[in-house]
């Protein structure tokens, strides 16, 4: 994907940021769009189409969390990077960011062109991963990556990108035991610095929706997917 080609939304509710940003951006090579608030971001999105969108957490109207999760319920947006952009570096807003279908998260203040490449790993990892044109069969469990699509017991399942990677993986070798260094580089990319319970995050999330039987932890090693 071409930078001029690259749509990124900026959201947040202080307008010096999203000018600075905006400038170092567009400077850059990307196209870059701003939102004020949620709302704003929500209805951009809907005719734009962005691939990127660093949100801020604490807004006015609507936080990042629900505008987080409100995204990710649009399905002409499957392929979306969400990013949290926040002065708050506690662990409930990262993990909460995390289960609202975050990518990743990035601490403020940031130097502008530290963010830049961030975004530029971010990119490059998303864009080696595009789906394959194959089909993995795991008992009661179909995932089509060329389509984008989670099959379990006959359902369609919908996943956001990261969940749907981590499953894709797990599920490519049963029984496998991955480790969590080769899960962050596989999935998230090691030029991407994630949270300790990313991982976590994410298992919790793909227990809820295919079931908890299915992913098993191996203490101090990683996770493996169980037929």
């Amino acid at each position: 994907m071409k930078k001029k080609h690259t749509r990124i939304l900026l959201v947040d509710d202080e307008p010096d940021i999203l000018e600075i940003l905006d400038y170092n951006l567009t400077a850059e090579g990307y196209q870059v769009e701003k939102a004020k608030n949620g709302i704003e971001a929500l209805k951009i999105s809907a005719d734009w189409k962005p691939h990127l969108v660093l949100l801020d957490v604490m807004m006015p109207e609507m936080d990042g969390i629900e505008t987080c999760e409100q995204l990710r319920k649009k399905s002409n947006l499957p392929h979306l990077a969400i990013v949290f952009l926040t002065a708050r570096s506690e662990d409930y807003s990262q993990v909460a960011g995390l289960e609202a279908g975050a990518d990743d998260y990035i601490t403020k203040p940031i130097k502008p062109k530290v963010l830049v490449s961030k975004i530029k790993a971010i990119f490059r990892r998303f864009n080696s991963d595009e789906p394959k044109s194959d089909v993995v069969e795991v008992g009661d469990l179909t995932i089509n990556r060329e389509e984008y699509k989670v099959i379990y017991k006959g359902e369609a399942i919908f996943l956001p990108r990261k969940e749907f990677e981590l499953l894709s993986l797990l599920a490519s070798k049963p029984k496998k035991v991955f480790e969590r260094e080769e899960i962050l580089n596989r999935v998230w990319g090691n030029e991407v610095v994630v949270g300790g319970r990313t991982i976590d995050v994410h298992i919790r999330k793909l227990r809820e929706k295919i079931g908890d039987k299915h992913f098993k932890t191996v203490k101090g090693v990683g996770y493996k997917y169980v037929v």
